[in-house]
């Protein structure tokens, strides 16, 4: 069985999601991309999953029951942003015009509808989210970010449920 310092490895985590959050906001603000809904929903689940690592190693749990509880919560919140990911690519990836543009923003829709009316139609995507503005390797930044959840969410699982503590 693997053997692993658990805090390290956790903070490591934390640090991986800071640098991801790093990112996202140098090209919101120096960039200038602004993010459209379901790029807002990615840092949320980016954000969640960071916040558990970094309780994970701060608590640093000695039972295996509380380290396995860590891991599972984390990859929750890994798979929520990995969805929102894969919804995000999968509109980008229809035609042009194919998805409706929803013509009010993030912050207008949570001005008048209820939350859980926002979530739903954000969800169901829109045009704006469709847009390609930035690449890497030919890949856009919903995909780099379901490709970090995946990773971060697989050392979760491995750090916290599967490494003996060293």
């Amino acid at each position: 069985m693997l053997t692993i310092n658990r805090r390290a490895a956790n903070a490591l985590g934390f640090l991986a999601c800071v640098a991801l959050m790093g990112y996202a906001l140098y090209a919101q603000h120096v960039l200038g991309l602004a993010p459209c809904p379901l790029c807002i929903f990615q840092r949320v689940a980016v954000m969640a999953v960071g916040v558990l690592f970094l309780i994970a190693a701060i608590h640093n749990p000695s039972s295996g029951k509380g380290s396995i509880a860590y891991g599972v919560l984390i990859d929750l919140a890994a798979l929520v942003g990995i969805a929102i990911s894969a919804r995000h690519i999968w509109i980008q990836a229809q035609p042009p015009g194919s998805v409706a543009a929803c013509g009010a923003d993030l912050d207008y829709l949570l001005e008048i509808l209820p939350v859980t009316e926002v979530i739903n139609k954000v969800l169901t995507g829109s045009g704006e989210c469709g847009k390609v503005d930035w690449t890497l390797l030919g890949l856009s930044m919903p995909w780099w970010v379901l490709i970090s959840l995946v990773v971060l969410g697989t050392s979760a699982a491995i750090v916290n449920i599967a490494a003996r503590p060293k």
